[in-house]
């Protein structure tokens, strides 16, 4: 099986193509260039670069968030256009889950921080048990000091993960014991953990709604956030 992933959760556009039994190739491009122009001509160049066509694609993976909402909705269209136009199924699997892939041998618990503003991450916490990753808590967005102290209950060794760690590294570090921080070329979402994640789902079957599949927001648009204030003002 060979399967085409996309990450646009953040600034970090990605593609890979991955199998089940490697990693084909990836692009990755830690920019703030815009996703829609970036993500085609790279899904493009990937394909050619290994002499393939989407007609060899059994199918596609991509970010289901949280994080950046147009990157998410950018990703999502995509992907649903790549699967209803060659009628190949598509997963989509979240951008924590796919950090948190990245240390599938660790003995501590894993804590992916995406960037949510206002001091503000998007999170979840991890364990793996035989190679498999588990999740100790749900997504959630958290107050940075909220999830220090969440944490802290846990008393045991955390390694933190994500776009969010070079903000908060050094307040994390003096709050929590045993605190372990990922090298900077893990912390970016990657395609590929993606797609070594969503082959799993796409081996049994496990297969998005083209219809109704939407990106885990966790919370409202600041734009819809602004005018729910707005209209609260106005209705004092």
């Amino acid at each position: 099986m060979i399967v085409l992933s996309i990450d646009s959760s953040t600034e970090c556009a990605s593609c890979a193509l991955v199998s089940d039994e490697k990693l084909i190739g990836e692009i990755n491009y830690n920019s703030k260039k815009q996703h829609s122009i970036i993500l085609m001509p790279m899904v493009d160049k990937l394909l050619k670069d290994f002499k393939l066509t989407l007609e060899d694609i059994d199918g596609f993976v991509v970010s289901k968030g949280p994080g950046s909402f147009t990157g998410l909705r950018i990703g999502m269209s995509m992907v649903k256009g790549l699967s209803q136009g060659t009628n190949k199924p598509f997963v989509s699997i979240s951008s924590l889950d796919a950090l948190a892939f990245n240390f599938p041998c660790s003995n501590s618990i894993v804590c992916p921080i995406l960037d949510a503003l206002r001091d503000n991450v998007y999170t979840a916490l991890y364990y793996f048990n035989d190679g498999n990753l588990n999740k100790l808590t749900d997504y959630m967005t958290l107050y940075i000091d909220d999830l220090i102290e969440m944490i802290k209950k846990y008393n045991s060794p955390v390694i933190f993960v994500g776009d969010a760690v070079p903000k908060f590294k050094d307040k994390l570090a003096n709050n929590i014991l045993n605190t372990y921080f990922a090298p900077n070329h893990l912390n970016v979402v990657k395609a590929s953990s993606l797609g070594e994640l969503g082959i799993k789902k796409l081996l049994n079957k496990e297969y998005d709604n083209l219809y109704t599949s939407v990106p885990i927001y966790l919370r409202k648009p600041q734009a819809e956030r602004e005018y729910e204030k707005k209209m609260s003002i106005k209705n004092e």
